[in-house]
C-alpha cells in the first residue's frame, strides 16, 4: 500500500510550493485518489481531529433525537468544553454540534457514555471502525484527543484521517454538522449559541472541517472543500500555519484540476464488433466523473469486460467497464443488456412473463 501511495503522489503532483506542516495530504473525496501529499503514512498525534471518528461512531450507533441527561462523567473533562452541567438534558444531535463546532471534551465523554455505557467500550468501537476502514496506522485511547496521564495518546496519519473523512462525508447527518457555522440549543438549564472554530468556513468553497491543538500535537486540521464538481479533503498535522496552508492547497487543486465526465450513461457505447451481445443494446445506469489535470485526462483508459451468458433477459448485468489511470482502477460500472427486438418477438408467453417478473 505504501508503494502504491508513493506512486500515486509521484504521478499526480501539484505545482511546487512550500507549506509548514510536518505531514499533509490532499485526497479526492469521490475516488480516494491522492492528489498531493508528503509524509502521509507518518504516525503523529492528532488532537481533537479525533472527534471526527467520535461523531461518526455516535451518528451510526445512536439516535440523534434521543435526550441524554448529563452525568458526573463531565468532571473528568478538561481543556476545551461546551460547559454543560450534571443533570442538564440535551439530545445526541445537540451534543454532536457541541463536539464538532466547539470541540467540547465534556461532550465527547457524555456521548461515549451514552453510546457504549463507558468510555472504554466506546474507544473499543472507535478502533474497530478504524480497523474496518483500513486505517492501518491509527490508534485511539479516548474520544476527545487529549493525551492521557500515562502517556498514551491518539495517533494517526494524514492518509488515514483523509480516508476516515471521506467515509464520514458519505453520511448526510455528518455533512450537515461538519459544515455548520453556528448552532443554538435550549436545554432545561440554559440556552447556548455555539460558533464553529473553523475559520476556513468563511471561504465559499469550504464544506466542513475540524480543528485540533495540544502542546504536544501542535496544530492539526482536517477540512473539506468543493468547487466546480471537485470534492476534496485536506489534512495537515503539526502545522503552525494551517489556515493559510489549507487555503493554498485548495487553490492549487482548483487551479490545476478539473472535473471531467469519463462515463455518460446516455451516450455509453461498446464496440459493435464485440464478441458477445452483438445485436443487443448494452447500457450503464450511472455517469462517472473524475478530478484530473488535462495531461491525466489523456491517460485515462476504459476497459470493457463482458461475460458470455447464453440465457438472459432485459436488465441483466452482463459485465462492467473499468476506469483506469496509470494502471490503477478507480471505478467499475456495471453493464446491462436489452435484448434485440427479434429475440423478444420470438419469446414464448412463459418467457415473456418470466422477463416481466424479473423486472420487479
Amino acid at each position: 500500500m505504501r508503494k502504491l501511495l508513493a506512486l500515486l503522489i509521484l504521478f499526480f503532483p501539484l505545482n511546487v510550493f512550500a507549506i509548514s506542516a510536518s505531514s499533509a495530504i490532499v485526497m479526492d473525496l469521490d475516488t480516494g485518489r491522492v492528489l498531493y501529499g508528503y509524509n502521509t503514512n507518518e504516525q503523529k498525534l492528532i488532537a481533537s481531529t479525533t472527534k471526527i471518528m467520535t461523531a461518526l461512531v455516535a451518528i451510526d450507533k445512536g439516535k440523534l433525537d434521543e435526550e441524554i441527561e448529563v452525568s458526573d462523567i463531565i468532571y473528568k473533562a478538561y481543556g476545551s468544553a461546551i460547559y454543560i452541567e450534571v443533570g442538564e438534558k440535551l439530545t445526541l444531535k445537540d451534543l454532536l454540534y457541541g463536539l464538532i463546532l466547539r470541540s467540547g471534551n465534556d461532550a465527547a465523554l457524555v456521548i461515549a457514555e451514552y453510546i457504549s455505557g463507558s468510555v472504554e467500550e466506546f474507544v473499543y468501537l472507535m478502533n474497530e471502525y478504524a480497523d474496518n476502514l483500513g486505517m492501518d496506522n491509527t490508534i485511539f485511547y479516548n474520544p476527545h484527543g487529549l493525551e492521557e496521564s500515562n502517556g498514551n495518546a491518539n495517533k494517526s496519519t494524514t492518509f488515514d484521517m483523509a480516508k476516515l473523512t471521506k467515509y464520514a462525508m458519505e453520511n448526510s447527518d455528518f455533512r450537515e454538522i461538519f459544515k455548520t457555522k453556528s448552532y443554538t440549543v435550549k436545554t432545561n438549564y440554559k440556552t447556548y449559541v455555539w460558533h464553529n472554530k473553523n475559520k476556513l468556513l468563511s471561504l465559499d468553497y469550504i464544506t466542513g472541517g475540524k480543528t485540533g491543538y495540544t502542546e504536544l500535537a501542535r496544530r492539526t486540521l482536517v477540512s473539506t472543500g468543493s468547487k466546480d464538481n471537485m470534492n476534496v479533503v485536506v489534512v495537515t498535522l503539526n502545522d503552525p500555519n494551517d489556515w493559510a496552508d489549507h487555503k493554498t492547497l485548495y487553490e492549487n487543486v482548483f487551479n490545476n484540476y478539473q472535473s471531467y465526465e469519463i462515463l455518460n450513461k446516455d451516450k455509453f457505447e461498446v464496440d459493435n464488433n464485440r464478441e458477445y451481445y452483438a445485436s443487443d443494446k448494452l447500457f450503464i445506469k450511472n455517469s462517472y466523473n473524475m478530478t484530473l489535470t488535462k495531461d491525466e485526462l489523456k491517460k485515462v483508459r476504459l476497459n470493457v469486460n463482458l461475460m458470455k451468458l447464453n440465457d438472459y433477459i432485459d436488465d441483466t448485468q452482463v459485465g462492467y467497464v473499468e476506469v483506469k489511470l496509470i494502471d490503477v482502477v478507480y471505478h467499475k460500472e456495471p453493464i446491462y443488456v436489452i435484448k434485440k427486438t427479434a429475440d423478444k418477438e420470438s419469446l414464448s408467453w412463459w418467457q415473456k412473463f418470466r422477463s416481466w417478473l424479473f423486472k420487479w
